[in-house]
């Protein structure tokens, strides 16, 4: 099982608006062993978040190794057919670098009513928009008859670089394990414990046979955040102001790497251990501090897996 362990940024949290902060981290990432670059995606927002199709073309054209992916993609904010002639575009200029996490996206009435969709439709459109891109990436004269899309005879080139780029899906519900079970080529968990991961694959295969599929043991990810120090306590004082916290029920800190390089390296060793192979760690520090610490994890962390 190959370990691969990329960086992820949500929002802005380079604290200067200046675009060479991000340029300088992204420089950084490339020049380490770091294995891939995600963001988020927010179409409306008050704090600066970057659209990441758009950011990830100036990456790609940054970075020659280095492959970059959404973390997550909400779908139903977009039109499939221009959807899937930037990816296919993007992938085919990078040689084949493209990752693809996509979602419902966020419970945002504002959000969803700047874009034009109802509440009750994500899950529909997100579904039909999965099978419209794996058909308009490999097929021409593409037809659709769908509740939410209709066109017939659609062509688009180039075709992606890679002869069948991998969808996952993000979430860590019920219907989004049986959404990845049935649709997606793997699955993207966020700010889950090492057993919460380890339950949600068990349940993703199961649901998988149930629809005659399997899911690759090496396309199981895991979003975490992560902070370098002295140790375990003094990393969570640190990072909570800054750590990605959209649950109620469970303690940031339960699903984090937080402390020094060794507990940092075993919290990735559970999610392993749990059947997860593919992470995305997001730094939880402050601005000042992003360099340092994405020095650690790719000189202190990420060679003991790689």
């Amino acid at each position: 099982m190959g370990i691969g362990i990329g960086i992820g940024f949500s929002g802005w949290p380079f604290g200067e608006t200046n675009p060479e902060a991000f340029w300088s981290a992204v420089d950084l990432a490339e020049n380490l062993a770091i294995d891939s670059l995600w963001l988020s995606d927010r179409v409306v927002s008050e704090a600066l978040s970057l659209e990441p199709v758009v950011a990830l073309s100036w990456v790609a054209a940054r970075t020659r190794k280095m492959k970059f992916g959404t973390s997550v993609m909400a779908l139903p904010l977009r039109n499939p057919t221009v959807l899937a002639k930037e990816l296919a575009t993007l992938d085919f200029l990078s040689g084949g670098r493209l990752l693809l996490a996509v979602g419902l996206g966020r419970d945002d009435d504002t959000e969803l009513q700047a874009c034009g969709i109802h509440r009750s439709e994500r899950a529909g459109r997100t579904e039909e928009m999965v099978q419209l891109l794996r058909a308009l990436w490999s097929e021409n004269g593409v037809s659709a008859e769908g509740k939410y899309y209709q066109f017939r005879d659609v062509t688009i080139a180039p075709k992606p670089a890679q002869a069948n780029p991998p969808i996952w899906v993000g979430g860590r519900s019920s219907p989004a394990f049986r959404r990845t079970a049935r649709l997606a080529d793997g699955w993207l968990g966020s700010q889950m414990t090492a057993e919460e991961v380890g339950s949600a694959i068990i349940r993703i295969r199961q649901y998988a046979a149930e629809y005659g599929r399997q899911i690759d043991h090496d396309h199981f990810g895991v979003l975490f955040n992560f902070c370098f120090a002295r140790d375990a306590a003094e990393a969570a004082r640190i990072a909570r102001p800054y750590a990605l916290r959209n649950r109620h029920d469970v303690d940031f800190v339960e699903t984090s790497a937080l402390g020094t390089a060794h507990d940092i390296t075993a919290a990735i060793q559970r999610f392993i251990d749990a059947g997860a192979s593919k992470f995305v760690a997001r730094p939880a520090c402050p601005p000042a501090a992003i360099h340092d610490q994405l020095k650690r994890l790719g000189t202190e962390v990420i060679p003991r897996f790689t």
